[in-house]
């Protein structure tokens, strides 16, 4: 069985250089650093790498890499493994992702152990050292760069609405599971103790998500299914000189590709770009699906989907809304940017009202 290191410590010379082989063959590693780290929901570091002979054997590797792998304390390490997402990221790259034409980050080392706890380790293109960026919250991509993103949505989309296309190439992806009780306990927690911070439409749909999580997950498969990035919010994305990329692919899932639509559009674009904007490229990212031979939606059915999607939004926010004293002034403004931009979209897209309307609830 191939050896996943437990931390970013453990990544000698040795394993690196037999990491690497299969993507860069005869790479010879002579020394690595790690010259950050951080630990989030997994932990990342992000390391320099020396090769024997300088440049001259590194066989295209580069000299620095993005790393990231289960937590290091031994109970987080336990409950993020649960939650198989660093499994689907890593079978995403290893098998997903070299067949898209749509911008993700290079990988260069792939390696999980399903029968082992679920360990798994990505080393992947440094995009700070490609030159591109994340947004900190408040930027966003261009109407322009929102559409060209959305053609590379299209076709993925409908490259996997074969279910025999599905079963051959990404048989492990799932569909969208059951809801648990973690956004409903977190909305309870922000409408107890922060209701004043959040707008009427938004704590509305809040209480309605801990009312009937049931009815809306159900909602919210509703539509052709498909592949879908499942999680496409400006944090998981990142710009490359005017081209929108895709991170993060933890939550991959088959839905309905209405899902990422909606939830790229609602918390992607700026709120005024969406207002301005989101008709025209649901009609473009309609228009590629047809010409690429996908299955037939028309705008009223994607404008309604759009609507009611949006009600995802409450619960997408459900740990931003318990507005943790400890968070990070970073962390601070992306969360206020990204709640600013859900609250405006369940306001503006009436979403409260379509979900009577459309569906009774």
């Amino acid at each position: 069985m191939t050896y996943v290191p437990a931390s970013s410590e453990e990544i000698d010379a040795a394993w690196l250089s037999e990491a690497l082989a299969e993507r860069h063959p005869g790479a010879r590693v002579e020394a690595v650093k790690i010259a950050d780290r951080a630990e989030v929901t997994n932990s990342h570091a992000w390391l320099r790498v020396r090769y024997a002979g300088g440049g001259a054997e590194n066989a295209g590797a580069p000299d620095s890499l993005f790393c990231k792998l289960l937590p290091v304390d031994p109970q987080r390490r336990v409950a993020i493994a649960q939650t198989e997402m660093g499994l689907r990221e890593a079978r995403f790259y290893d098998v997903i992702a070299p067949r898209l034409a749509m911008r993700t980050p290079r990988a260069h080392v792939v390696r999980f152990e399903e029968d082992e706890g679920g360990a798994f380790i990505l080393l992947l293109e440094d995009l700070n050292e490609s030159g591109c960026s994340v947004s900190t919250g408040p930027e966003s991509p261009t109407p322009d760069a929102a559409a060209r993103a959305l053609e590379d949505l299209a076709a993925m989309h409908v490259h996997f609405e074969n279910p025999d296309t599905r079963r051959k190439e990404a048989g492990w992806v799932a569909e969208l599971s059951a809801p648990s009780d973690y956004g409903a306990i977190r909305l309870r927690e922000g409408l107890d103790h922060h209701r004043d911070k959040l707008t009427d439409a938004f704590a509305e749909m809040a209480a309605l998500y801990i009312e009937k999580p049931q009815a809306l997950h159900a909602l919210w498969k509703e539509g052709p299914q498909t592949i879908i990035h499942g999680d496409p919010h400006i944090g998981n994305l990142f710009d490359d000189h005017g081209i929108t990329g895709f991170l993060d692919w933890g939550l991959i899932i088959v839905c309905t590709p209405l899902r990422d639509l909606s939830y790229f559009l609602n918390m992607s674009l700026s709120v005024e770009d969406r207002r301005s904007h989101d008709r025209d490229l649901i009609r473009h990212y309609l228009d590629v699906r047809n010409a690429l031979g996908g299955s037939a939606i028309s705008f009223d059915e994607a404008w309604k989907a759009h609507r009611i999607q949006a009600a995802y939004l409450a619960p997408a926010s459900c740990q931003i809304v318990t507005f943790p004293e400890d968070a990070t002034d970073r962390r601070k403004r992306f969360a206020a940017a990204f709640l600013r931009r859900a609250e405006a979209a369940i306001e503006d897209l009436e979403t409260r009202a379509a979900l009577r309307d459309f569906a009774g609830l």
